[in-house]
């Protein structure tokens, strides 16, 4: 008897499934066009019809790119791809504030991060590639969301990128879209080391911070930065190279030093999410942590907006 569509088969499913971890983007893409029946059940049995079941597929397949090597059970693949599902119908939810009818399935534990898994496997260069071809507006919002590891939610997305809530949903949405045509456009094309650029971008955020101790920062942003570099916070220009060097020089007199602990690096866009580590004396000096998101015209500097992680809130008496 003949196996029906909705039901492939699971040695197929494994090959396809290896074929892709290796770096096979066909193979990745007939596997996700294999379970989009199935997928897309578990959507509609979440959310009802309408357009959130679109944008949830397609935030699923995003998902599969990055986590791909993450299937531990290449035969079990499916499952897998419908409790991404799942659990993207679980965040929509939370986020529009409404009740999910059915009980959770979560996904495995996974302790590496997006950035981290996509230095792993060779549809890293691939994916980063078709990132770049998007509009600024688009690219930043969807680096953060799955690039990031600190600056990932709706809120602090917009916040970082000062538009409201509502505007970000819109543009991940749009980004969504715009990427999976970019992903079939870029997927025969050169592609550039993302890995190396990555490593050079940590030992860049490293240089930096290790030039700023030795009181060499202002160095560094004429040799790095745009003449006209602009420092926002929260969408608020604050000032230009002179407001960057006496914040550094600010913080380091405080006591307050920065470590890089997540670096994400494209050809125009990168974020060094740092741990700020406040002196034993003084403790609330700043935040735990900030994000340097940071743009480039013609490989410098030409934008930073930081974004602090928020304060854990105080202890109840």
């Amino acid at each position: 008897m003949a196996r029906p569509v909705s039901d492939p088969g699971p040695a197929e499913d494994a090959a396809l499934t290896r074929a892709a971890q290796a770096g096979d983007v066909s193979a990745l893409a007939l596997l996700l066009e294999r379970h989009r029946p199935g997928m897309r059940a578990v959507a509609l049995s979440v959310l009802g019809p309408g357009p959130d079941v679109d944008d949830v597929m397609q935030e699923a397949a995003l998902v599969a790119l990055r986590r791909i090597v993450d299937v531990r059970d290449p035969q079990a693949v499916g499952p897998w791809l419908r409790m991404v599902v799942r659990n993207g119908c679980r965040t929509l939810l939370r986020a529009s504030h409404r009740l999910e009818p059915v009980e959770e399935v979560p996904l495995p534990p996974y302790s590496v991060t997006p950035e981290r898994v996509l230095e792993s496997h060779a549809l890293r260069d691939w994916i980063w590639e078709a990132v770049e071809t998007l509009s600024p507006a688009l690219r930043l919002p969807v680096v953060l969301r799955y690039f990031s590891t600190g600056v990932t939610s709706y809120q602090q997305i917009a916040e970082a990128c000062a538009v409201p809530v509502g505007t970000v949903r819109s543009r991940l949405s749009q980004a969504r879209t715009s990427l999976a045509r970019a992903l079939t456009a870029t997927a025969a094309t050169a592609h550039e080391d993302t890995g190396l650029r990555t490593r050079e971008s940590w030992q860049e955020a490293r240089a930096t911070l290790a030039a700023a101790e030795r009181g060499e920062f202002g160095k560094v942003v004429r040799d790095r930065y745009s003449p006209t570099v602009a420092l926002t916070v929260g969408g608020k220009h604050l000032g230009g190279p002179d407001l960057l060097l006496n914040g550094m020089d600010s913080d380091l007199s405080a006591g307050v030093r920065q470590r890089p602990v997540h670096v994400v690096a494209g050809r125009s866009l990168m974020v060094w999410e740092m741990e700020l580590i406040n002196p034993a004396d003084d403790p609330a000096h700043c935040p735990p942590g900030v994000a340097w998101i940071m743009t480039l015209d013609a490989g410098r500097v030409d934008r930073v907006r930081l974004h602090h992680a928020a304060r854990p809130p105080a202890p109840t008496e």
